[in-house]
């Protein structure tokens, strides 16, 4: 028994040592990809959730550079900016240069934005922002963002939002990383108000709609033109369409065109899918063809498909050509129609 648990023990240190060499491989493959020197004390387990990117461009709302920053860097004091602002807000930068360590800061610089002045702000304030904040590497000459992809929600209960582990220490203050350059720190912060969507376009479609059936009798055949012939509108869903057809050439073409929208309709992309038939007036040997289609807002915008060809049209034993007239169908099987609901 004594031997089972030594065994599972010396298994479970084995485990631990390729766990902890694969988080740290993963780390410098990571950092090594940005091209930082790999620091060894950047723990994986501690930046889980944060997103860390460069970017060219300065931050837009906030710039904040200290000087000689070793003189600053045990104290453990936060540094509070000067007001600023940002989406209609004011606020402050707050750096803690040693980290906040009720936050999860210990070895970490920590930066937070604390929003200010909201005595003005009616009872029950809330303001919910997409927070980026930022450390310069001047090594690169690029931004490092720091953001965790969640809402910042403040109210009159949380008025500092942030990232207790910003950066490791021993990243910043490494004067091979960059960030710290002739005893210098800058960072810097955007802050975006994210307001609720108050309504949704919902897409549905509708199968076998109403009115689904257009039928298009075309006279005096033997008259018509080398040229496309359109019919009336009719209306399925909630978009009007139009067939089309081209009396010439070897095979006769039917096109389906979607038109305008009705009245108070959310004019959006529409899907529609149709049998689009040449009819036989002696039989149901009728010609159908299937089409299926995301039809574009513009109006007129049409899609065709051929059906047989144009002497077999003029065959009267055939059936297609009756008294000098034929038959187009539109058989209008699935059509989407878009509307805007309350979340």
């Amino acid at each position: 028994m004594d031997t089972q648990k030594w065994s599972l023990g010396l298994l479970s240190l084995a485990f631990l040592f390729i766990t902890s060499s694969s988080a740290d491989l993963l780390i410098k493959q990571a950092t090594e990809g940005r091209r930082i020197e790999y620091n060894s004390s950047y723990s994986l387990t501690s930046n889980l959730g944060l997103t860390r990117v460069w970017r060219d461009e300065p931050p837009a709302d906030k710039i904040l550079s200290i000087t000689s920053f070793s003189i600053i860097r045990n104290i453990l004091a936060p540094y509070v900016s000067s007001v600023f602002e940002a989406a209609g807000y004011k606020w402050r930068l707050v750096l803690y240069t040693n980290g906040k360590q009720d936050d999860g800061g210990k070895d970490h610089v920590s930066l937070y934005a604390r929003i200010v002045e909201t005595e003005s702000l009616p009872i029950g304030w809330e303001v919910n922002v997409d927070l980026k904040l930022f450390v310069y590497n001047g090594k690169l000459n690029k931004y490092l963002i720091v953001t965790d992809g969640l809402v910042k929600r403040y109210n009159n209960a949380t008025k500092e939002l942030g990232f207790g582990q910003l950066i490791p220490q021993s990243t910043f203050y490494d004067g091979n990383d960059g960030y710290r350059e002739q005893d210098t720190g800058t960072f810097g912060a955007e802050i975006y108000i994210v307001n609720r969507a108050q309504l949704k376009e919902k897409v549905t479609f509708i199968s076998n709609p109403p009115n689904n059936v257009f039928t298009w009798k075309i006279l005096h055949f033997s008259t018509l033109e080398d040229k496309i012939y359109k019919s009336d509108e009719f209306l399925v869903g909630d978009r009007y369409w139009k067939l089309g057809f081209n009396p010439k050439g070897d095979l006769v073409p039917i096109y389906l065109y979607a038109q305008g929208f009705k009245a108070n309709a959310v004019e959006a992309t529409t899907y529609g899918a149709a049998n689009l038939r040449l009819k036989n007036q002696r039989n149901t040997n009728h010609i159908t063809s299937f089409t299926e289609y995301w039809y574009l807002v513009l109006s007129g915008y049409g899609l065709g498909v051929n059906t047989i060809p144009l002497a077999d049209v003029k065959d009267a034993s055939k059936g297609y050509l009756v008294n000098d007239a034929i038959i187009i169908e539109a058989e209008m099987l699935t059509v989407s129609v878009t509307n805007l609901v309350s979340v």
